[in-house]
């Protein structure tokens, strides 16, 4: 067994897989504890968009709401427009106050109605943190309802105390809280799926470029470099359109939901794995397999960054900004639109198919720039071997 020990750590492969194992716990406590470091003070980050349609008890109600709440309340108009934004995730919920607000609370027997609608197609944190404020906003204003309503009754001399304390029962619950839900997700492995895509599509395709990279080195001078390059270019969209096809087909059958379609899924995977191949591949072909260390790292940056686990408005500046250059964050977005029916990937796959382009140019460039040794002369070869 001694002698097995000392073979194996004399083998450079050893060392390299050690230092591989401690580098990826160095890397990833690094990055996601100062990624997730202060997301519960970043809920101000966090907007919802108020449509108050009633100028008496609602106006009172959105004021308050604007003093209390950590969040970014944004007024509008048009309850339309609000969730519009809504759909493409500038808010993370609507709070409309109806026009006859005042009148429903004004009126024997009748319940003042806020609605709240939540977009489901989003990390399950904002739909968890929504339906809290929504029920904490309904609890506060149901208060105020109460108080005024106990208020007005009591400043009637007239009324004996049994008839206003039973009035006052009668105000108990004013307001309640009517939830919509849009681009509702049925279970929690349908709101894993972006995750479950992205995290699989990287791993490969970083482990893919890592084997096609040795497999480059061990080919050497035999096939020129623009060869190779253009084999590996190939082998990547070939690969990226099967394997892409191969996990749609998985994720669909094993009860997945696609509100877009199979064709729709299938080609947008294939864009952000081939997005991703290209990714990875950059950072070997210009360091090597040491260019591995940085596949390690963008993996971990992306899972905290891509807004797959957490919404990345609970992230701080330097996150959020990095996020905006690194392919899955679109990737999220635009499988997110496709599986739960948003507003569509077209914006999301133009900004995969830049990345590409880009990682596509400077792959080529480093592989023109990069000098491979020569072959030695067929003639200098055997005059060495008579000798």
């Amino acid at each position: 067994m001694l002698e097995a020990l000392q073979a194996y750590m004399k083998k450079p492969a050893t060392i390299v897989g050690i230092v591989t194992a401690m580098m990826f716990q160095v890397i990833f406590s690094i990055i996601w504890m100062t990624g997730y470091a202060g997301v519960t003070d970043n809920t101000k980050h966090l907007k919802i968009a108020i449509v108050n349609e009633d100028n008496g008890m609602g106006a009172k109600v959105a004021e308050q709401l604007k003093a209390n709440l950590p969040f970014q309340l944004l007024n509008e108009s048009s309850y339309e427009a609000a969730k519009q934004q809504l759909e493409h995730r500038d808010v993370q919920m609507v709070l409309h106050i109806p026009a006859d607000f005042s009148k429903q609370l004004q009126t024997p027997g009748q319940k003042g109605q806020v609605e709240y609608t939540i977009n489901e197609s989003n990390p399950a944190l904002i739909k968890s943190m929504m339906q809290s404020v929504a029920n904490g906003v309904t609890s506060t204003v149901n208060k105020e309802a109460v108080a005024a309503g106990a208020q007005a009754v009591l400043t009637q001399a007239n009324v004996p105390s049994q008839q206003a304390q039973g009035m006052a029962q009668g105000l108990a619950e004013k307001v309640t809280g009517q939830f919509e839900y849009t681009n509702p997700v049925s279970g929690m492995a349908n709101q894993m799926i972006p995750m479950m895509l992205v995290l699989a599509s990287f791993v490969g395709a970083m482990i893919m470029g890592m084997n096609i990279q040795q497999a480059t080195m061990m080919l050497g001078h035999k096939i020129g470099k623009w060869s190779k390059f253009s084999a590996r270019m190939t082998i990547n969209v070939v690969s990226a359109l099967f394997i892409a096809l191969v996990g749609t087909s998985l994720v669909l059958s094993l009860g997945g939901t696609s509100a877009g379609g199979f064709l729709s899924m299938w080609l947008f995977q294939a864009l952000f794995l081939l997005t991703f191949m290209l990714f990875s591949q950059l950072f070997l072909i210009v360091f090597g397999m040491a260019g591995m260390l940085f596949n390690i790292t963008m993996l971990s940056v992306q899972l905290v960054s891509s807004g797959a686990m957490v919404p990345r408005e609970l992230l701080s500046d330097f996150y959020i900004k990095l996020s905006d250059y690194l392919p899955a964050t679109y990737a999220v977005r635009g499988i997110m639109n496709i599986l739960f029916n948003g507003t569509g990937a077209a914006a999301e796959a133009g900004s995969l198919a830049l990345i590409m382009l880009v990682c596509g140019v400077l792959g080529a460039l480093a592989t023109g720039v990069r000098r491979e040794a020569q072959p030695a002369p067929v003639h200098a070869e055997a005059g060495l071997t008579r000798a």
